[in-house]
């Protein structure tokens, strides 16, 4: 077996002849046999956007009122480590390591054949870290969709759907209707079901409605206001007004803040939390990738947005930034996403595209990217083998009055952040 987490992950990711198989059969039968049952309220979070925001903003409030946090999160940036984080530290190698031993053998000791795919590995290994550090909550974000979503094996205490969006259609279905559906897989029978989406899916409603989940809708249940230097927050706890803005970007950001207030609205009676701690949380966020603006010049904006619906996003909050002589586009994309829907959105606040390739196998070739650009008439475009290289040029060609945005993939953002990283060193 692996000693160590670079091994560990290795071997898990040979486990499974699918990169993505969806279903709970598998990673139920290991939590049953590892015992994990959290004795303490679980919040699982789910959307096409902004649920990696939502649940940054749960982790940071319910640490300023004094709890003990365990967060699950994915993809990761540079270290699969950001993924665990136990009172707002990753957890460490050895202890990550340890808890996939432990995943492994709960798998093959009954001489259980089960093959776990990576995903379902990492959610069992930090469900088990969770239980065994003594938490007081978990916060779990779902991969894909929801009702066949690993992290659906536990029972949410509060189910939370930030936004319904049209991406990973090959698993979750073609229309809105359908993904909808598979989103509300997480909510559960008496329990709160927030909804932050604007214009929700019959479906996700019909759902709720249906299994007798208490559906609490944006606008209608919950929802915000917003002043020049300050915004206000209204739901089923009453108001909370005069408040700073969040520490991430974008007035999209106010959309997640409601939802997480409101699922700690619901939550009131297990886990109180006073509003300074509302207002202490919320301006220590951090969260890399999500639309961060990056000091210096020329500016430089990281976005790890990777579908239409996060692309239409991106497009407003640049054009909230201000003038800028030029845009240098760092952009790279996987194959399996809606590449000429992204560019669409985003033409018209480009001039420069830097065309870069991904890795296989879902990594899209520069030379595919460019085909797409130009068939939307763009020409501005050159081609590089990597994002590195790709910012290296746009680095090298804009000026202190231009603005240079990297978006299109966590991979994108990821291997620039680690570029960047590396030229401090």
């Amino acid at each position: 077996m692996p000693k160590d987490l670079a091994g560990w992950l290795g071997y898990i990711e040979q486990q499974h002849p699918q990169t993505i198989a969806l279903g709970l059969e598998r990673v139920e039968r290991v939590r049953d046999a590892m015992r994990l049952a959290p004795a303490v309220p679980v919040i699982t979070v789910a959307g096409t956007n902004g649920k990696g925001s939502t649940c940054a903003m749960l982790e940071a409030i319910l640490s300023a009122a004094g709890y003990r946090v365990g967060l699950y999160t994915s993809p990761h940036l540079l270290r699969y480590n950001e993924r665990v984080r136990i009172a707002r530290r990753e957890v460490d190698d050895l202890a990550l390591a340890a808890a996939f031993a432990r995943v492994e053998a709960a798998r093959t000791d009954a001489g259980d054949t089960t093959r776990l795919t990576y995903f379902e590995f990492g959610t069992l290994a930090a469900v088990d870290l969770f239980l065994r550090s003594a938490v007081d909550v978990l916060v779990l974000e779902v991969g894909m969709g929801g009702r066949l979503d690993a992290v659906n094996a536990f029972d949410a205490d509060c189910a939370i759907v930030t936004s319904i969006g049209l991406d990973h259609m090959d698993y979750l279905g073609a229309t809105r209707e359908a993904i909808g559906y598979e989103k509300a897989g997480i909510f559960r029978r008496g329990k709160p079901a927030v909804i932050a989406d604007s214009a929700p899916p019959a479906s996700l409603l019909a759902h709720a409605q249906t299994i007798g989940a208490r559906a609490l809708c944006i606008g209608t249940d919950f929802g915000y206001q917003t002043e020049r230097e300050q915004w206000s927050y209204w739901g089923p706890a009453g108001r909370k007004p005069g408040m700073d803005y969040p520490a991430l970007s974008g007035r999209i950001q106010l959309q997640n803040a409601s939802a997480a207030l409101a699922a700690l609205d619901a939550l009131q009676l297990a886990l109180p939390v006073a509003v300074q701690a509302v207002r202490r949380g919320l301006a220590a966020l951090e969260l890399p990738g999500r639309f961060q603006v990056l000091p210096g010049r020329p500016a430089v904006v990281l976005d790890v947005g990777h579908n239409p619906h996060a692309a239409e996003v991106f497009a407003a909050n640049l054009s909230g930034m201000g003038a800028y002589r030029r845009t240098w586009a760092v952009f790279g994309m996987l194959r399996d996403k809606d590449i000429a829907g992204v560019v669409r959105l985003l033409s018209k606040h480009v001039d420069h595209w830097m065309a870069c390739t991904l890795p296989p196998p879902r990594g899209t070739q520069a030379a595919e990217l460019t085909q797409a650009l130009r068939e939307a008439g763009i020409n501005a475009v050159q081609e590089f083998d990597n994002p590195a290289s790709a910012y290296a040029a746009a680095r090298g060609q804009a000026l202190e009055s231009d603005r240079i945005i990297v978006f299109g993939s966590f991979q994108t953002v990821a291997a620039v952040i680690a570029a960047r990283e590396q030229a401090k060193a």
